[in-house]
């Protein structure tokens, strides 16, 4: 290769390059080295750079693989970054360096490289353990370190591989383009035309096939039926001989989630006096294609089973796949004995991480149609006839939740309260909210109008510490600090957050900094392991709902006492 092709993106520069290759003396058997690519000094002190940046500690504990994919993403990053530079150097000086200080330049870095990855793999161990020890797991054995640089190393070969594809391509382009037009020109449409192509090819072409195919996927997984899940006999439960919707159509969560729970057996155990059978409504994608359809279906299985006769009524929007977190539900009916009714719906066939990413909008239509239509059914009730009306949503079903409001205002006419757990980023309600904070308070834990009307809990405590009187009704969000659903967004690229300034959240380790692209790359990879944590870190909040439901439906009679109980047989302490 020569020292044009392996510079920078216009292939001129002060890039340092590698020293010509000795030739052969023996043949054909020494010259496979000539055909190995071959780096740029810059490109190679850009991917050092951010590679050892991106050993600093993130959200979560990493694993080797996981370390290995995001230290390889982020060097190959820097690569470019490198060569990029040198480019734009090239062009304002239009000078290059001697050989011999090309020389001695490479001389440097064979000798302050490998020295500063191995500090820095000395200093990611010792965050890694900080970070395991911080959420109670095991730190992981010390040898990890060298399958993270080899993975790396090859995950961003590849990457840089690619990138040189992109860079022929464009300059293909712009030959084709420079006759008829004149060079610069040719050069800037050449590199538009290889970009858009590239955009093309991952979001119209490779994005869309695997959205679909995992689609495809997991739809028929949707047929199949939980272990334990049991077909419902009594009225109470959709997918029952009774029920409007059914069990075939109910799909793998919406039958996990009648067919599981606590008996009237068990809330009597644990309360001490006879229960009654909870409700469960739920209606899956097989019920319908039109989301107002199933909305509206939903509310006459909710009819049908009684639920409008409860206590209590919780309109829930689901996550993902149409999940709804067990500890949320069973929290709940131990608290009122049962005597609830709760009635959700599903909007996609997809797991949790990727509706994440591309299922944003049919969360939001899905919560808007399911609690429009049952507010309509409730508000026909005579007032003094009517259950208290609460609003449940986890991960993306907060934003579906949220979207059937247009502001705490509209909350507080429609609703008697809502437990929201690990909202999104990119929720509207939730920022407008947590920008609205009261001065010196956190971003990760805000107090908002000194905790009248909303309140944050990184931690079950954290409910009761604002200092003014709690009204009604309710809004309670779980946020755990350490939940990257939390706090994932593209600013991340070059912003650097306020939950990362000021005084950490207990389980959050000192030593995370921001980094521009690094720190991106680090909390999107925590989103595919944000549940492979303990309880109350990451988006785990099994126990913390006991204290949420608590505090936003204050159950009659219910004691601390109470919640200590239950916290311990819902998070299995």
């Amino acid at each position: 290769m020569t020292a044009r092709s392996a510079t920078g993106v216009a292939g001129a520069g002060p890039d340092v390059d590698l020293p010509p290759p000795t030739p052969a003396q023996d043949g054909p058997r020494r010259r496979w080295p000539a055909r190995l690519p071959r780096g740029t000094w810059s490109g190679t002190v850009g991917a050092l750079v951010l590679g050892c940046c991106s050993l600093t500690p993130s959200l979560l504990p990493r694993g080797w693989v996981v370390q290995g994919v995001v230290t390889g993403i982020t060097a190959a990053i820097g690569y470019g970054v490198g060569v990029t530079v040198a480019w734009f150097v090239a062009e304002s000086t239009e000078g290059r360096l001697s050989a011999g200080a090309r020389r001695r330049a490479w001389q440097v870095l064979a000798v302050a490289g490998p020295l500063l990855l191995l500090g820095m793999l000395v200093l990611g161990a010792r965050w890694q353990r900080e970070v395991h020890e911080l959420m109670g797991l095991d730190p992981p054995s010390g040898w990890s370190s060298v399958g993270v640089v080899v993975l790396a190393v090859l995950l961003s070969a590849l990457l840089v591989a690619v990138g040189r594809g992109v860079r022929r391509l464009a300059r293909w382009l712009a030959r084709v383009v420079g006759r008829v037009l004149p060079r610069r020109l040719a050069r800037a449409l050449g590199v538009l035309g290889a970009a858009v192509l590239v955009v093309f090819l991952v979001n119209g072409v490779l994005f869309q096939g695997l959205v679909e195919g995992m689609n495809s996927a997991f739809s028929v997984t949707n047929g199949d039926t939980k272990e334990g899940s049991v077909r419902p006999t009594g009225p109470e439960r959709s997918g029952s001989p009774g029920s409007l919707v059914p069990w075939e159509d109910l799909g793998r969560e919406g039958r996990a989630f009648v067919g599981l729970g606590p008996t009237t057996a068990d809330l009597a155990a644990f309360s001490g006096r006879p229960a009654v059978a909870p409700v469960r409504a739920y209606v899956g994608l097989d019920s319908g294609g039109d989301v107002g359809d199933r909305a509206a279906l939903a509310v006459r299985e909710l009819q049908r089973a009684g639920g409008l006769d409860r206590a209590v009524l919780v309109v829930v929007t689901t996550t993902g796949t149409g999940w709804v977190d067990p500890a949320a539900s069973d929290s709940l009916e131990y608290e009122f004995n049962g005597d609830t009714a709760m009635v959700g719906l599903q909007y996609s066939y997809l797991p949790s991480w990727m509706s994440f990413l591309v299922d944003q909008v049919k969360a939001r239509d899905a919560g808007r149609a399911l609690f429009d239509a049952v507010y309509g059914a409730w508000a026909q009730l005579p007032a003094d006839a009517r259950p208290r009306l609460l609003v449940f949503g986890e991960s993306l079903g907060t934003f579906g939740g949220e979207a059937a409001f247009s502001g705490l205002a509209d909350i507080g006419n429609r609703t008697d309260g809502v437990l929201w757990a690990g909202p999104p980023n990119f929720n509207a309600l939730t920022r407008e909210i947590v920008e609205d904070r009261d001065d010196g308070s956190p971003e990760w834990l805000p107090v908002v109008d000194e905790g009248r009307t909303v309140r944050f809990a990184d931690e079950a405590p954290d409910l009761t510490g604002p200092p003014a009187p709690w009204g009604d009704p309710r809004v309670v969000y779980l946020q755990n600090a350490s939940d990257p659903i939390v706090w994932w967004s593209p600013r991340l690229v070059l912003d650097r957050p306020d939950w990362l300034t000021g005084d950490r959240a207990p389980d959050v380790s000192p030593s995370m900094v921001w980094l521009p692209v690094v720190s991106f790359w680090q909390v999107t990879a925590d989103l595919v392991f944000a549940t492979g944590v303990p309880d109350g870190h990451g988006h785990r909040y099994e126990a913390d709902y006991v204290d949420g439901w608590a505090a936003v439906a204050q159950p009659p009679g219910w004691t601390a006492a109470d919640t200590e109980r239950l916290r311990s047989l819902i998070g299995g302490d």
